[in-house]
Formats: structure tokens, sequence, C-alpha cells
């Protein structure tokens, strides 16, 4: 099994070559690829740094591909990598900052299902976001920058865009629900978080584009603040507070809880600035239901990752770990539900 996966995913060299096919057409015949390597992190698709250097001249770029180039089966919920590619380019027209584009590979290419984007310097990973020093001046800065990324998100011409799902509140209620029962392990506080999510269904807003996981870890900071907003394979039709709520989850602040908003600033803020950028006036209590829905789907993606280790189909240390966060998850619903009433 091990040989054929290794098969599969190809090598660097065969990479590399089709990298510097890429680069021959749109940078010349002098250009060449220095530098390949593969990132960690991304669970759904390889990410691939790299350079192309002409007469002297580098571009620090990414690949992002479908795991060994191959088209694969997917969620319901996630989109293809062109879709991808085309949201990237929507959100840079709109002045949301992401990656400029620079060429898109069917599956059966050379590259196989893939994008090319350049390089952003900054940091991904949370807890290095909130307590380096470097970050200081970005922290204070955060949430008024997330706000504004997020009503340009939202304000995006759904006409421009894919072909996306729809999923509002009601929507993934059911679906995670029925994940729930089928695991066949009753958890009270889950039970009591579906229920009062289902008595207090809040009147819907107009559909917009959403990410669908704006959070640390999927936003790169510098020591400016907010340089780019990545990994938009979530993204769907639906309520713009579902955004707003997700980075608010008591997860994505790792440990900073004082801070409603990923663990480096206040709603308000984040709310103010939104608003400025034209996005509808909402106000904390409105993220309130969303922020539930969004700890008790997080607990539940957490059964799943245990599930997955338990049942041998990904014996990582990674899913046990984050399998038994569904306790820190009842707690965080405890205090909502005590907060909502």
């Amino acid at each position: 099994m091990f040989r054929v996966i290794v098969a599969k995913m190809g090598s660097n060299e065969q990479i590399e070559r089709a990298l510097e096919s890429w680069a021959r057409r749109d940078f010349g015949d002098a250009a060449r690829i220095a530098d390949l390597k593969r990132l960690s992190g991304g669970a759904s698709q390889e990410t691939w740094a790299f350079e192309v250097v002409v007469a002297g001249k580098t571009s620090r770029l990414i690949l992002r591909r479908a795991p060994g180039g191959e088209a694969v089966a997917r969620s319901s919920e996630a989109i293809t990598l062109r879709m991808e590619s085309m949201l990237l380019a929507c959100a840079d027209a709109a002045g949301v900052p992401v990656p400029g584009v620079l060429g898109v590979f069917e599956p059966g290419s050379d590259l196989g299902e893939s994008f090319i984007m350049r390089r952003i310097d900054g940091e991904t990973i949370g807890r290095k976001i909130l307590r380096d020093a470097v970050y200081e001046t970005a922290r204070t800065q955060l949430s008024e920058q997330c706000g504004a990324a997020l009503a340009g998100i939202h304000a995006i011409d759904m006409e421009k865009l894919p072909d996306l799902p729809r999923s509002d509140g009601m929507d993934q209620i059911r679906k995670y629900e029925t994940i729930y029962r089928n695991f066949d392990l009753p958890r009270p506080v889950f039970e009591l978080a579906f229920a009062w999510l289902k008595e207090h269904q809040p009147a819907p807003q107009p559909a917009v584009l959403v990410h669908g996981d704006f959070r640390l870890g999927n936003l790169i900071v510098d020591a400016q603040g907010l340089a780019s907003v990545l990994d938009w394979e979530l993204a769907h039709i639906g309520d713009p507070r579902e955004d707003i709520a997700w980075i608010c989850v008591n997860s994505w602040r790792f440990g900073q809880i004082e801070n409603r908003v990923g663990g480096f600033g206040q709603l308000d803020a984040l709310l103010e600035a939104y608003a400025a950028a034209g996005g509808t006036r909402f106000e904390p209590r409105d993220i309130d239901w969303w922020e539930m829905l969004g700890s008790l789907k997080w607990g539940i993606m957490c059964m799943i990752m245990y599930e997955a280790y338990r049942s041998g189909g990904d014996p990582s240390v990674e899913r046990a770990a984050i399998g038994r966060r569904v306790s820190e998850t009842e707690i965080d619903l405890l205090n909502l539900l005590e907060r909502a009433v």
C-alpha cells in the first residue's frame, strides 16, 4: 500500500519538470525552477513552495494541488480547486487580501488538478500570532482588518461566482445532527445545544458568498496585520453571520479566551469595521446563535476525528489529539448556553 501511495503522489522531479514547462511558457525560455519543497499542513490538498528564477529575478510561488494531482471524491461541501482559484480571482478583484493566481491546471495535465498562486510572507500558526512580539502591532489591528475583509468577501457579486453549494444554519443543524445520531453516543450537552438552536433560530439574512473557514490558521498575518485569506475550499452561499461567528468560536482563540475574535480582539471592533466597509450593521447578540452553532459543529467534527483514529481509518496522533477536544467544546457550549439564558 505504501508503494502505491508514493507512486500516485509523483516525485519531486516530475513536479519540478512540469513546473519548469509551465514557467518557460509564462516567464520565458530562460526560466528555471528552484527550491521546490512540500510544505506541512493542508489536510486535504498538497501545498508546494517553489521559485521561478529568470535573469537573476526570483518569483516566490505556491502550488496548491490535489493529492497526487488526481481529482478525488469530495464531501458535498468541499469545492474543486478550479472553483477555489476562481474565488481567489473574484476576491482579488474586490480588494480582499488574497494571493494572486497565475495558472490553473486540469486533472490529466502534467501537474494534475492544481493551481499556482503567489507566495505571501507572514505567519499562519495561531499561537505564534497571538504571543510573539513581532505581531504585537498586528494584534491591535486584526479585528478591524478581518471585519473589512469579510465585508469585501460578502459583497462579491454572486453572478460572477461558480456554482457553489448553498447552506444556511438549519441546513447545517440537520447535517451535523444526522452525523451525531449515527455515532449512537449521546452527549447531554450536545442534545441541549441542538434543542436550543432549533428553538431560537434567527431570521435569515440575504445570502452571500461565505468563506466557510475564516479563522487563524487560514489567515496569513505579518507584522502589520492581515496579509492574506487562504483555504477557500469550504466556501458556499449562506448567511454572513456564519463567517463572523466562526472566528469567534473559543477553539480558535488558542487560549486567549478573553478576546472573543480569534483570541486577538473584540467583536464590537470587527462589527464596526464590517459595517464601515459596507457590510450589514450587526450587534454582538446577532452573532451568539451562530457562535453556538459553530462550537457544536466543531465538537461533532472532533467526534469524527476520533472515530477516524479509533476505526484505524487514520491512526495518526493528530486525529486522536483532536478527538479528545470534544469535552472542550462541551464546556464552551455550556458557557454559551448560560450567557444565552
